[in-house]
């Protein structure tokens, strides 16, 4: 097996790292404080090609594989969870999506603004009884001919008021269960669409958590993505890929925490000697980097899959198995070793032991990631 990265690959994780601790790193602390959303911060992302990594370069993207993309999520994740989950729906649900299910009217009208940060997208699945359960929808898409009348609500919508394009998850006929399913691209704006309040989140509280309520929503048909029926398939492809990229962000939290609780338990003293001398601390360092490397290899795994035609539907939901284990888990033991300097901000592992926790909840919570991965091995 050759674990090389290409130049192309490190390039991509320098240029990423450089942007984090140049550009996000400084006012992290307070826009997580005051639930600021990193506007600026996330233009600048756009300018710099991080927001459409993988869409054709036809339509503005950057057109790389999938294992350029967890690098770069990896390294934003480290310094600002927040920042590189509005990256995450950018990428894995939005473009992502566009790119492989839109007809060319719709890549030319909205993805080509999306890929370059013009415009910003949300993928809208979730709802206050259905989770992320996309055959249990309750929100509506009523036929009408040349177009379609959207009823429903959303909740848990990451970029819900800061993004201008949707992707919205919608049952058109009930009857047919999951084939009654499809998926629509809905403007800000649009008359009887409302967005709801903000969230008041435990983590990753820079990016803008709404519900959304759509009142009787004109939705042109050709706003519609794939065949009618399709959107049930859509959700499901794209939610794939999307395990992914949380993935590569619980991986980033772990990674950021561990580099932070190295750096300080060999500058931290206690009985003579810097804490990193401490057998107790030092196991937990050798703990947190085995753990970590373990779940590298898990995302890289899941990354190469999706690029090489392999079973990403097992390996990601693997991959965002463990590396959201281990990011709670490596935070956590973070902010022990910083003892009671990580119970405070300055020092940077509460907030990622804080946002660490949404990663297992978020793309499906770990239960939902064992039912994909027990019904993929049984299968087999």
């Amino acid at each position: 097996m050759d674990f090389k990265l290409t130049e192309e690959h490190l390039m991509i994780r320098d240029a990423a790292r450089d942007f984090a601790k140049s550009e996000l790193l400084e006012g992290v602390i307070e826009r997580d404080d005051k639930q600021e959303f990193p506007a600026a911060q996330i233009k600048k992302m756009g300018e710099l090609g991080f927001l459409g990594m993988m869409a054709s370069p036809q339509y503005g993207g950057g057109g790389m594989d999938t294992v350029a993309y967890v690098l770069a999520m990896e390294e934003i994740s480290k310094i600002d969870a927040s920042a590189s989950v509005v990256m995450s729906v950018n990428n894995s649900l939005v473009c992502w999506g566009l790119d492989t299910y839109a007809n060319d009217a719709q890549k030319e009208k909205y993805l080509t603004k999306l890929t370059t940060g013009e415009k910003l997208g949300a993928f809208c699945l979730s709802e206050p009884e259905a989770g992320s359960d996309a055959t249990s929808q309750k929100t509506t898409a009523i036929d009408k001919g040349d177009h379609y009348i959207l009823n429903g609500t959303k909740n848990w919508i990451t970029n819900g008021n800061s993004a201008d394009y949707y992707l919205v998850i919608a049952q058109t006929d009930r009857e047919k269960k999951h084939h009654g399913i499809n998926a629509f691209i809905v403007e800000k704006g649009w008359a009887g669409f409302e967005i709801g309040v903000k969230e008041n989140k435990l983590g990753i509280r820079g990016s803008d958590t709404h519900s959304l309520h759509f009142n009787d929503v004109k939705v042109p048909k050709e706003n519609r993505i794939g065949e009618d029926g399709f959107g049930f398939k859509f959700a499901m492809k794209t939610l794939s890929g999307g395990r992914i990229g949380i993935a590569a962000q619980a991986l980033g939290i772990a990674a950021g925490a561990y580099e932070l609780a190295l750096e300080y338990s060999k500058v931290r003293k206690a009985f003579g000697t810097e804490i990193c001398n401490h057998q107790a601390i030092a196991f937990k360092l050798a703990d947190m980097h085995t753990s970590i490397t373990a779940a590298r290899h898990l995302v890289m795994k899941a990354a190469w899959d999706k690029d090489n035609g392999g079973d990403y539907d097992l390996s990601g939901a693997m991959a965002k198995l463990y590396a959201s284990k281990v990011a709670m888990d490596v935070s956590v033991e973070a902010v022990q070793v910083h003892g009671g300097n990580g119970y405070v901000k300055d020092y940077h592992v509460e907030r990622l032991m804080r946002d660490a926790k949404i990663t297992q909840i978020y793309e499906g919570t770990s239960e939902i990631q064992k039912i994909v991965i027990s019904r993929s091995i049984l299968k087999k």
